[in-house]
C-alpha cells in the first residue's frame, strides 16, 4: 500500500484479520440485505369474483409494468408477493381490467370485476406475434366466443356454425348434403377466378380448405361432354365439402376474423380473402376439470316445394301425341283407383335423421404445465335415406414452462370423418335425384317389387328411389393437425423485454372419395356400372419465427417492435380412377372393362419477411407500421419479393381527457391501410404437355392453355376508417367502419384466337373496387340481480365496381344470357347478373351482392341459472339464378304449374317455359330472408346433493327452424357451383335442413 508516499506491506497477521473481517461483512450482507428486501416486499392474498359474487378462475394478476404475477385458482383466489407502493393489474377475458394501488394496509383484496359489454379490454391480434386491447385497435376485427360459436345449438360442421355471425361476410351453402360445404366471402369479391376464401389459422397452423371433387361429372355430364373431372380441371358442380368442416366447434375457445388487407397484410399471399384466427381451448391452473356432454336431436328438411296435383286431364297433357295422352290418362286413373298416387318429394326428402353428439373433455394444470384433452364423436343421419355424416375427433393441447423464461406449447388434433352425400345438383344427363324427380309425375310407380327389383322410370333417365337405394357417394377423411408454439424471453429489464417467438405446424390429411353406380341402375345401361375412386394426400406446413421487443421508457410511452420470417409449403396430390363396365356385384376399379385415371399434383412454397412497429402514447394513441416482403413459387418471377405495407393509427379521446365527465367511457377514432396479394393459379405460367395416345404409342402434345411467364399476383389495397364509442358505463357500445378495397391485376382466363394454336391463357385482366359499411352495437339493456340481458346487433353492406378490364367481356358461370349469367364488365358491379330482357336485348337483371345484412345475438339470463339465447339474421336483397323451379316446369311437376296469375292467362308453369329464349327475369330471383338461425334454452343446476358433480346443464335448442322468405326454391343461401366467383346458382340441390336438439352436460 502507499502511505505518505512510501510503499507499505501488510504483515500476515494483519492480512488474516482483514480477511476474517471481510468474510464477516459478506455473511452479514447475505443475511441482512435479503431480510431488508423481504421487509420491503410483502405477501398479499385476494379473491376475484364477478358482479354476482361468483369466483373468476384464471384471472391474471400482474404487477404493473412488469411480467411478474400469477393467476387465480378455481375459487378465484391468489397469492402474490409485491413491493411497496406498487399497482396490480387484474384482467380476465370478458371482464373490464382494473388497476389497484397497493398500500401498507392492503393484505387481503376482495375485488369484483365488471363484465366488458363493449369488449374494450378484449385482446386482439395485430400481427403474427403481437396483440393489443380492442380499445386501442386500429382495425375492425370481429370476434366470436366459444359460447356464440357453439353455446346455442350445435351446427353440423364448423363452417356452418359461422353463418350469420361474421359482420362483413357473405355466406352461402354449396349444398345441404351431410358433411358441409360453405363458401365465405369477406368484404366482397376479392378475386374473380382466384382464391376467394379466407385463410384459416388454427393455433398458428395454416390449415387447408380445398374442396376436392369426386368426379361425378362422369355420370351427370354437368360439365361439357361428360369429361372425366377432378380438381385437375375444376369440376366443382358436384358440390364437394370444404375441408375446414373437419374441425370441431366444441374445441374452440375464440375466433378472430381479420376481414381486410389492412389487418391481414402481415399474413401474406394466402390472406387476400381475409384471415380467420382460431384459438382452441387450453387448460387452466387448478383442479382437474372433467366435462361430459351429450346432444340428441332430430334433423328434418327445412322446406318442401310441393308437387303438382294431377287429374286425368292433366296427366293426358304430359304428351302431345293423342295415343300417349290417352294411355297417360288411363295410367293415372288406374293408379288413383289403387291408391298409388305418391308424393315422391316428401318420400325422398322427408326422412328424419337422428343426430347424436358426445363430447368428453379433461383440463387442468399447475403453475408450470396445463393441458386440455377432448374426445368427441358426432353421428348424424340425413334427410335422404343412406346419407349422413360421422365425425370422430381427439385433441390434446399441452403448454409447459420449461423455465421462467421459456414456454412451449403443442396442440394436436386427429380427425376421422365420413360423409355419405348422395347425388344431387346440376345435371345434364337427368340422373341426379332432384333432376329426375322434377320430371316424374305422382302417378308413376317407382317402388321395388317383392324381389327388390326397381322398375324403370319412363319419365326420366333414372329412378330416384333406385338411385338412393343402390348408389354410394362417400367422402372419408383421416386428418392430423399439429402445431408448436415457442416463446423464449431472451432479455428482460425494467424497461425492456425481448422475446423469441416461433409458431407453426403440420396439416396432413388423406381423403378418399368413393362413388359407386352399379350396372343395375337405370342410367347405367351403357356404362354397365361405374366406380369412381379418388385418393388425395395433402400436406401443408408453415412456420413463423420472430423477435419481439417491448420497450417502455416511461409509464406513458411504449414501443413494440417485431420482425421475422415465414414460410408455407403445400403439396396436394389427387388421383381419380374412373372404372366402367364393372363386373356384376364388384366395386373395385380393377374389376372393370375400362379404366381411366386423372391425376393432379400441385406444390407451392410461399416465403415472407416482415417488420412491424407499434408505438403507444399514454395508452391513448397507438401508431402501427409494418411491411411484408413476399414471394411465391406460383408467381411468374419466383425470386422477386413483392412489397406489401401496412399502417394504422387509433386515437382514444377519452384516454386523452378531451371529453370530461362520465358520459363517454370510451371514444376512439381509427384509420388503417394495408396491402395483400393473391398468387396466380398453379401452373398458369407454364404451357403444359398433355398425354396422348398415337396409334397405340404414348406421346405428348402441347396443351390448349398457353402459359404466361410474366404473370403477376393480384394486389389488394385497402383503407378503412372508423369510430368506436361506449356510453352508460360501458353498457352500450357502438362501432362504425367504412372501408374501400381495390384489387389490382385480377386474374382471368382470356380466350385466344385460333390462329395462336391455343384456346385460352391466364392474364392479369383488370382492377375492381369494393367499398362498404359495417355497424356494430353491444349493449346490456337490462341488468338487475335476477335478470341480465346482453345483446349485439350488426349491420353491413358492400358494393363492388370493375374499374378496368383489358380483355373482351363475356359471360362467366351459370347458363348464359338465356337463363341469367354473371359477367365482368368495366364500370359495372363485379357480381352483376345479365340476361335477356324480353325486348330483344341483354340487360342487368340483378346482383348477387345483398343490399344489406343484419344479425342480432341475444342472451337473457334469469336468476343466474336459466339462459335464453338466440341469433336472428336478416339478408335484404341479392339475386340467385334459380333454375330449380324451371326444371320442375320443364317436367310439368311444379306445385303451382296450373295456377293462372300471369298476363297471358295461361298456366303459370307454361308461362315460365315460354319465357325461355326471350326473357330471363323469371329465373333471376331475389333471395331475401329473415332467419332464426339459432335459439336455445338452458338451465344450470349447481347445488347438488353429491360433491363429485359440480354442475349439471340441460337445454333444448332449434337450428334454422324458422325462415321467412319469398324465395321459391329450397334455400335462399345456395351456391351449387361451389365457393368461387359464380355463387348463388340454384339447380335442384340437396335441400337445406332444420334441427332440434336436447342437451345435457356434467361438470365433474
Amino acid at each position: 500500500m502507499l502511505q505518505n508516499g512510501m510503499i507499505c506491506h501488510l504483515s500476515k497477521p494483519k492480512l488474516k484479520k482483514m480477511r476474517k473481517l471481510l468474510l464477516f461483512l459478506t455473511m452479514l450482507l447475505c443475511i441482512v440485505v435479503p431480510n431488508l428486501l423481504f421487509a420491503q416486499n410483502k405477501p398479499i392474498t385476494g379473491k376475484i369474483s364477478d358482479f354476482n359474487g361468483a369466483p373468476i378462475a384464471n384471472a391474471s394478476v400482474v404487477i404493473k409494468q412488469t411480467s411478474q404475477g400469477t393467476v387465480t385458482d378455481a375459487e378465484g383466489k391468489f397469492k402474490l408477493t409485491v413491493p411497496p407502493n406498487t399497482s396490480l393489474v387484474i384482467s380476465s377475458t370478458g371482464y373490464k381490467s382494473q388497476t389497484i394501488k397497493i398500500n401498507d394496509v392492503d393484505f387481503d383484496i376482495q375485488l369484483k370485476l365488471l363484465e366488458d359489454v363493449a369488449r374494450l379490454d378484449e385482446i386482439v391480434v395485430t400481427g403474427l406475434s403481437t396483440s393489443v386491447k380492442r380499445r386501442n385497435l386500429a382495425n375492425a376485427v370481429a370476434t366470436i366466443s366459444s359460447k356464440e360459436l357453439n353455446g346455442v345449438t350445435p351446427a353440423q360442421t364448423f363452417d356452418a356454425a359461422l353463418e350469420g355471425k361474421i359482420p362483413g361476410a357473405y355466406v352461402n351453402a354449396n349444398t345441404g348434403a351431410p358433411g358441409g360445404g360453405i363458401s365465405i366471402k369477406l368484404r366482397g369479391v376479392t378475386s374473380v377466378y382466384g382464391n376467394t376464401q379466407p385463410l384459416y389459422v388454427v393455433d398458428g397452423v395454416f390449415v387447408d380448405n380445398t374442396a376436392t371433387s369426386a368426379g361425378l361429372n362422369v355420370v351427370t355430364s354437368a360439365l361439357a361432354n361428360g369429361a372425366v373431372t377432378s380438381n385437375a380441371n375444376g369440376g366443382t358442380q358436384d358440390n364437394p365439402s370444404s375441408r375446414i368442416a373437419d374441425l370441431r366447434p366444441e374445441d374452440i375457445e375464440n375466433i378472430e376474423i381479420l376481414k381486410g388487407a389492412s389487418a391481414a397484410a402481415i399474413y401474406g399471399s394466402k390472406a387476400a380473402g381475409g384471415v380467420v384466427l382460431i384459438t382452441t381451448k387450453r387448460g387452466k391452473e387448478g383442479k382437474t376439470k372433467v366435462s361430459v356432454s351429450q346432444d340428441l336431436g332430430f334433423i328434418k328438411v327445412r322446406k318442401l316445394l310441393g308437387v303438382r296435383q294431377f287429374t286425368a286431364a292433366r296427366a293426358a297433357s304430359l304428351s302431345r301425341d293423342s295415343a300417349t295422352s290417352a294411355a297417360l290418362s288411363q295410367q293415372f286413373l288406374d293408379a288413383q283407383s289403387k291408391g298409388q298416387i305418391y308424393d315422391y318429394e316428401k318420400e325422398i326428402f322427408g326422412n328424419t335423421g337422428f343426430a347424436r353428439n358426445t363430447v368428453v373433455s379433461v383440463s387442468g394444470g399447475s403453475a408450470r404445465t396445463n393441458f386440455y384433452f377432448s374426445a368427441a364423436q358426432k353421428d348424424e343421419g340425413g334427410i335422404v335415406k343412406n346419407t349422413g355424416y360421422r365425425n370422430s375427433s381427439l385433441r390434446l393441447n399441452i403448454e409447459h414452462h420449461l423455465t421462467d423464461n421459456i414456454k412451449i406449447g403443442v396442440t394436436t388434433n386427429y380427425i376421422n370423418s365420413s360423409a355419405d352425400r348422395s347425388l344431387t345438383g346440376n345435371d345434364n344427363a337427368g340422373v341426379t335425384i332432384g333432376i329426375a324427380l322434377s320430371s316424374t309425375p305422382s302417378f308413376v310407380q317407382l317402388h321395388p317389387d317383392a324381389s327388390g327389383n326397381y322398375p324403370s322410370n319412363p319419365f326420366a333417365s333414372s329412378n330416384p328411389l333406385q338411385t338412393i337405394a343402390l348408389m354410394k357417394n362417400n367422402e372419408a377423411v383421416n386428418r392430423f393437425i399439429t402445431g408448436v408454439n415457442l416463446e423464449a424471453t431472451l432479455q428482460r429489464s425494467k424497461t425492456s423485454t425481448t422475446k423469441l417467438i416461433g409458431r407453426g405446424g403440420v396439416d396432413f390429411y388423406n381423403l378418399e372419395t368413393n362413388a359407386l353406380f352399379p350396372g343395375t341402375l337405370q342410367f347405367q345401361a351403357v356404362n354397365k356400372g361405374t366406380s369412381l375412386v379418388g385418393f388425395t394426400k395433402n400436406l401443408n406446413t408453415n412456420y413463423i419465427v420472430s423477435l419481439v421487443n417491448t420497450l417502455t421508457p416511461s409509464e406513458n410511452l411504449s414501443f413494440t417492435t417485431s420482425a421475422g420470417l415465414t414460410q408455407e409449403n403445400g403439396d396436394y396430390n389427387n388421383l381419380l380412377n374412373v372404372a366402367t363396365q364393372l363386373i356384376s356385384g364388384q366395386s373395385n376399379a380393377n374389376q372393370a372393362g375400362a379404366l381411366n385415371a386423372v391425376q393432379l399434383r400441385t406444390k407451392y412454397q410461399n416465403q415472407g419477411i416482415f417488420v412491424q412497429e407499434e408505438a403507444s402514447l399514454n395508452d391513448a394513441i397507438l401508431l402501427t407500421g409494418g411491411v411484408r416482403f413476399d414471394r411465391s413459387s406460383n408467381n411468374g418471377d419466383v425470386s422477386k419479393y413483392y412489397i406489401y405495407p401496412k399502417a394504422g393509427v387509433s386515437i382514444n379521446l377519452t384516454k386523452m381527457n378531451i371529453f370530461q365527465g362520465d358520459f363517454f367511457e370510451n371514444l376512439k377514432l381509427r384509420a388503417a391501410y394495408g396491402q395483400a396479394n393473391n398468387t396466380p393459379a398453379y401452373g398458369s405460367k407454364f404451357t403444359a404437355f398433355n398425354i396422348s395416345n398415337i396409334t397405340g404409342f404414348p406421346g405428348l402434345i402441347v396443351g390448349l392453355q398457353e402459359g404466361k411467364a410474366d404473370i403477376k399476383p393480384e394486389r389488394q389495397t385497402e383503407f378503412e376508417t372508423g369510430l368506436d364509442f361506449s356510453v352508460l358505463n360501458g353498457k352500450l357500445g357502438f362501432e362504425f367502419t367504412y372501408y374501400s378495397k381495390t384489387i389490382y391485376d385480377f386474374l382471368m382466363q382470356s380466350n385466344l384466337p385460333s390462329s395462336s394454336g391455343f384456346t385460352s391463357q391466364w392474364v392479369n385482366a383488370g382492377n375492381l373496387r369494393n367499398h362498404g359499411v359495417e355497424l356494430g352495437m353491444n349493449a346490456r339493456p337490462v341488468e338487475t340481480k335476477n335478470i341480465v340481458w346482453n345483446t349485439s346487433v350488426n349491420f353491413w353492406l358492400n358494393r363492388s365496381l370493375v374499374t378496368k378490364l383489358t380483355i373482351p367481356s363475356i359471360p362467366q358461370g351459370s347458363f348464359g344470357y338465356v337463363l341469367g349469367s354473371f359477367q365482368i364488365q368495366q364500370g359495372k358491379s363485379a357480381t352483376q347478373i345479365l340476361g335477356l330482357n324480353g325486348a330483344g336485348g341483354v340487360s342487368r337483371l340483378g346482383d348477387a351482392e345483398p343490399i344489406f345484412q343484419m344479425s342480432t345475438y341475444n342472451e337473457i339470463t334469469f336468476f343466474n341459472k336459466l339462459s335464453l339465447r338466440f341469433l336472428l339474421h336478416w339478408k335484404k336483397g341479392g339475386q340467385n339464378v334459380n333454375l330449380t323451379t324451371l326444371e320442375n316446369d320443364f317436367g310439368q311437376t311444379s306445385a303451382d304449374f296450373d295456377k293462372v296469375t300471369n298476363k297471358l292467362g295461361v298456366p303459370d308453369g307454361l308461362y315460365r317455359i315460354m319465357q325461355v329464349g326471350s326473357d330471363a327475369h323469371e329465373f333471376v330471383e331475389t333471395s331475401s330472408y329473415l332467419r332464426l338461425r339459432e335459439i336455445g334454452l338452458y338451465y344450470t343446476f349447481n347445488k347438488l346433493p353429491v360433491n363429485y358433480v359440480k354442475a349439471i346443464h340441460v337445454g333444448i335448442s332449434l337450428n334454422n327452424y324458422l325462415t321467412i322468405t319469398k324465395y321459391k326454391s329450397y334455400d335462399p343461401e345456395v351456391s351449387n357451383f361451389g365457393a368461387g366467383f359464380s355463387s348463388g346458382v340454384d339447380v335442384d340441390p340437396y335441400p337445406a335442413t332444420k334441427r332440434a336438439d336436447f342437451h345435457i352436460s356434467l361438470d365433474l
